[in-house]
This record gives C-alpha cells, sequence and structure tokens, in this order.
C-alpha cells in the first residue's frame, strides 16, 4: 500500500506498524527543523548534532504513545527541547527556576512596552544566510531558557499554547519571557539595524 505523504497522521500510525519507509519519510520531514532547533537551543554544532540522533532515537523508541491529539511537530518538539535540556543541564548549570519569578510583575508590562520595530525591513537590507547567520550569533549572547522560548516562537511559529505545553509553563509565565527574549535580542541586534533605520528613505 503506497504511503499517503500528505495524511501526516496516517503515516505515523504506518510507522507505528513498523510499515517499511515510513519512520524514514517522517525523519526526513522533519530533520532539518529538529537540527535548527536544537542547534539553536545548544549553540554548538558537535552537541547539536549529538541531540539530532538522540531525539529521533527518542522519538522511535516512544512513537506508540504518539496519540494524536496533538500535532505531531509538537510532540516531536517536546522530544528535543527536552533532550536539549537534559544536555544543558549537565554542561553549563542550566535551570528553568528563572521562570518562577516575577512572572506577572511589573517587569513584564515594561518589558512589552519596550519591544517595538526597528524602523526598516532588514529583509530588505541583508540576505537570508546573512540574516541567519547575525541572529544565531545573537542567540547565543542570551541566556538559554530565553533562547528556547525564541526559538520556539518565533523561529518555529508555535503558539503560547503548544510553548506552554512543550515546556511545561503556563501560558502566561511563557508570554512574560518571549517578550523578555526579543528585548535581550533587540538590544543584541541593535547595533546592526539601528544604522539601517537612519539610513532608510523617509
Amino acid at each position: 500500500m503506497p504511503i499517503e505523504l500528505d495524511n501526516e497522521i496516517a503515516l505515523v500510525r504506518l510507522a507505528q506498524s513498523g510499515g517499511d519507509g515510513a519512520f524514514e519519510i517522517l525523519v526526513n520531514r522533519y530533520e532539518q527543523r529538529v537540527y535548527r532547533l536544537v542547534r539553536a537551543i545548544a549553540a554548538n554544532d558537535e552537541n547539536a548534532e549529538e541531540l539530532l540522533v538522540m531525539s529521533f532515537l527518542k522519538v522511535r523508541e516512544g512513537l506508540g504513545q504518539f496519540d494524536g491529539e496533538e500535532r505531531f511537530y509538537t510532540w516531536l518538539a517536546r522530544i528535543a527541547v527536552n533532550a536539549a535540556v537534559s544536555k544543558l543541564r549537565h554542561g553549563d548549570g542550566f535551570t528553568w527556576e528563572m521562570f518562577g519569578e516575577h512572572a506577572d510583575g511589573p517587569d513584564a508590562m515594561s518589558t512589552q512596552r519596550e519591544v517595538r520595530e526597528w524602523g526598516c525591513d532588514a529583509r530588505l537590507s541583508y540576505s537570508k544566510a546573512e540574516l541567519e547567520a547575525i541572529l544565531t550569533s545573537a542567540l547565543e549572547d542570551i541566556d538559554a531558557p530565553l533562547r528556547i522560548i525564541f526559538v520556539l516562537g518565533d523561529m518555529e511559529g508555535f503558539s503560547l499554547e503548544e510553548m506552554a505545553n512543550i515546556l511545561g509553563l503556563s501560558v502566561q509565565v511563557v508570554k512574560t519571557f518571549w517578550m523578555r527574549a526579543r528585548l535581550k535580542l533587540r538590544n543584541t541586534l541593535s547595533p546592526w539595524f539601528e544604522s539601517l533605520a537612519v539610513s532608510a528613505p523617509k
């Protein structure tokens, strides 16, 4: 029976039953996205390669537990993020404790007010590859927990609810620290983009 590439749930079910090639198709479909996710979190090429392999091994082992009640990539991303977080905990003292402090306090409101657009579209001034290199460098300068939330929300396009599900945090906490991550990145990226805003045509 041919594999229905457009029906992801059917493809997952086929992989769960041991269907020839189904799991490989899923790996090929998501390998690049998972690598981008774990690379941005780990901020290290070598660790990212290891985490990519580890993530798909865990996916294969746990595939029978996927029940189809959420997007397959949401479930897959949770496994990849957990693998990355576990790696970071043993490396640079990563902790989620920062998420438990002042999530609803005045800092959250000030952060929201401070995040705004630059006065130009950087996409018009830099190539896609240049923008990716600039962003990758900037991400490495912010704390891992904020980096994780930024990557999930802004690079992978997960909703607040999905991010909260993946990270095991409340929606409000994720929302607050997503804003903080964006502010930190704005501060880091300002030298690149504020000059563009000044020189942009009026």
